[in-house]
């Protein structure tokens, strides 16, 4: 099976700079989307994931600030690699202090803005792969073999779990008590880069449901929030 390639968003309105970062990175062996202006870049975010986006602040319609701040005020953990003329210590703090993950200066030196590139992935790769969850885990009367995708249910049925079930239980619990968004779940199970409808999620949900819950109707571990995404509740 092939790796999955990276995929970055690039918004830069110079177009001959655009293109020259464009070709640079795909020849990294990134899939590179480039746009000009902030208010399609927060278009494009609102329907595809990306692993990074690389973020000029001097743009038309909406500069790079405000777009890195309605970012974050959505709660989209994308990284953000900021690429600005100013060059100003208390720039550099409003980037920073609006959301940025790194902030770099125009001119740059095209191989230090490809490490840092590498460098805010892998760091972003390695928190997505991050588990606490123990291969034997158990909530009420339900247990869960993770290594042999096998769960035993409240009244002693074998539940023969897939892949992916055990991969979305694992995601879930990892997050137990918090709302997990279906962007994060299509990421971290599916690797999306352009997300389907929710009803992939959903029968899955459903599937937990009739395998964990004694009255599936009015569920008490596997909850879905409205608007926001599932959660798994302990409480």
């Amino acid at each position: 099976m092939s790796q999955k390639k990276h995929s970055i968003l690039l918004v830069e309105d110079e177009e001959n700079l655009q293109e020259a970062l464009k070709l640079n990175l795909e020849l990294e062996g990134y899939e590179v989307t480039a746009c000009a202006d902030g208010l399609e870049a927060l278009k494009i975010l609102s329907q595809e994931h990306f692993d990074l986006m690389v973020l000029d602040v001097m743009l038309p319609e909406l500069d790079g600030i405000s777009v890195c701040e309605s970012v974050r005020l959505q709660k989209n953990p994308i990284p953000i690699l900021i690429l600005s003329a100013k060059n100003s210590s208390a720039d550099r703090v409003l980037g920073l202090k609006m959301g940025a993950d790194d902030y770099l200066n125009k001119p740059f030196n095209l191989e230090e803005l490809l490490l840092r590139v590498e460098k805010l992935i892998k760091k972003n790769d390695q928190l997505s792969l991050k588990t606490n969850v123990p291969e034997l885990f158990a909530f009420g009367k339900n247990k869960i073999d993770f290594n042999g995708l096998l769960a035993t249910n409240s009244i002693g049925q074998e539940v023969h779990l897939t892949k992916k079930e055990a991969m979305l239980l694992k995601l879930l619990i990892d997050h137990k008590n918090e709302v997990v968004t279906r962007e994060k779940i299509l990421q971290a199970v599916w690797g999306y880069n352009v997300f389907p409808t929710t009803r992939t999620i959903d029968n899955f949900i459903l599937n937990f449901r009739k395998y964990f819950e004694k009255d599936q109707k009015n569920p008490k571990y596997f909850l879905s929030i409205r608007g926001m995404g599932y959660k798994f509740s302990t409480n």
